[in-house]
């Protein structure tokens, strides 16, 4: 739901002490199932309100469309151009999960490959260069939820002319990867997730009837019925 996901990107970014006036946007070539006409209206404008203005920054999200091909998703056509604007008219974009796997195939050619079953949960990861400036003050271990029926390749990512390998993990395979201007980023987990976001997202699927694993490394002794433990919030705020 986009008002959950306003409200974790929005608490994350108010951390930093620079003042960041946010604009949402909308896609003209989609309608919204999970979301009422009037909050779109309201809070969020078109891009072409907006594509003659440039930006320091900019956050693509995901999309629960990863089991479709990117050509098949009936704004993909437009957010292709979105996303070619960015090169152009925003400093630095970060791509998250669906959106770090579209950024990626968009930019830079790397497909997206599905997994065996979602891969849900809380996952450590390590940090490859310490020296980025995307994770000063990250421990070297660090958690991240994650969400996601695909993933790209560590191989791909490495045979890429122009993207640097910044953090990954044994379980959860690969996690941050930037280009090497820092132009674009690309996160494939949620570190802006809410302590209950799993929580909700299981209990969803299982409403559902889904197959659905209990999120792994997230609720003590993966006991649905206790409270979630969060070891994400710090690595997370970082990060944004």
């Amino acid at each position: 739901i986009k008002e959950d996901t306003e409200t974790q990107l929005l608490r994350a970014l108010s951390n930093t002490p620079l003042q960041v006036d946010c604009t949402f946007l909308m896609l003209s070539t989609h309608v919204s199932k999970n979301t009422s006409a009037s909050h779109l209206n309201k809070f969020y404008v078109s891009f072409d309100s907006i594509k003659k203005k440039k930006f320091d920054g900019m956050i693509i999200t995901g999309a629960p469309v990863e089991n479709m091909e990117f050509e098949e998703v009936n704004y993909w056509e437009e957010l292709s151009g979105i996303m070619e604007w960015t090169k152009t008219h925003v400093t630095s974009t970060i791509h998250i999960c669906w959106g770090a796997q579209a950024g990626l195939y968009f930019h830079h050619g790397i497909e997206k490959r599905s997994l065996p079953r979602k891969l849900f949960g809380v996952y450590e990861h390590r940090v490859l260069k310490p020296s980025s400036p995307l994770f000063r003050g990250f421990d070297d271990v660090f958690c991240a939820p994650h969400s996601r029926y695909t993933e790209v390749w560590e191989k791909d990512i490495r045979a890429a002319p122009g993207l640097e390998l910044l953090a990954t993990s044994s379980e959860a395979g690969v996690y941050a990867v930037k280009t090497e201007d820092s132009s674009q980023f690309f996160i494939m987990g949620h570190p802006e997730y809410d302590p209950d976001t799993l929580a909700r997202e299981y209990r969803r699927d299982i409403d559902k009837g889904l197959d659905i694993a209990v999120p792994a490394h997230y609720f003590p002794e993966d006991d649905p019925a206790r409270v979630p433990v969060v070891r994400w919030r710090s690595a997370g705020q970082l990060l944004y």
